[in-house]
């Protein structure tokens, strides 16, 4: 199991990321704009630097639900690599069998 400080600092982050969304996106498209004069992109670029670092959606960690582990993420299940095998075993996900050939 993670330390809860850092699956609440993740929670938290993810929020963030949320709650700035439209705001990055709309900052981001002027300065992508080739419309755009000098001046409307550097402010832009000033808004954008401005912002919370946690606003960033790069700076989320993709975390497993279950055990909150880090490493050994399985986008597909959503889970770790440990968590998938326990749940796999114990049957609770469809489809998913043990290998043998």
């Amino acid at each position: 199991m993670a330390k809860k400080s850092q699956i609440n600092r993740n929670l938290k982050r993810q929020k963030t990321v949320a709650r700035f969304a439209s705001r990055r996106q709309a900052l981001k498209a002027i300065i992508r704009n080739p419309e755009s004069s000098f001046d409307e992109r550097q402010e832009a670029m000033a808004k954008l630097q401005a912002m919370p670092r946690d606003a960033s959606a790069t700076r989320i960690k993709n975390r497993c639900p279950v055990s909150g582990r880090s490493k050994g993420y399985y986008r597909k299940f959503n889970m770790s690599r440990i968590a998938l095998r326990e749940h796999a075993l114990q049957g609770f996900l469809p489809g998913v069998v043990k290998a043998s050939w």
